[in-house]
């Protein structure tokens, strides 16, 4: 089995991207401290973990 554990080596691996589309924010939230409780007052940030993976098997 291939071991992909960080060896600090940081030589072999490939340099990232990533894509970030523009966002605009209508909304901030009526009630400020459920905002401040979920980590944002902005609605449309509002994305919570779902405990769920992207990886491909």
């Amino acid at each position: 089995m291939k071991d992909f554990g960080f060896d600090g080596n940081c030589d072999k691996f490939p340099v990232g991207m990533a894509y970030v589309p523009w966002q605009q924010f209508d909304k901030i939230c009526d009630n400020l401290e459920e905002g401040f409780r979920i980590g944002t007052i902005f609605p449309e940030l509002n994305k919570p973990f779902t405990g769920r993976r992207c990886v491909k098997c």
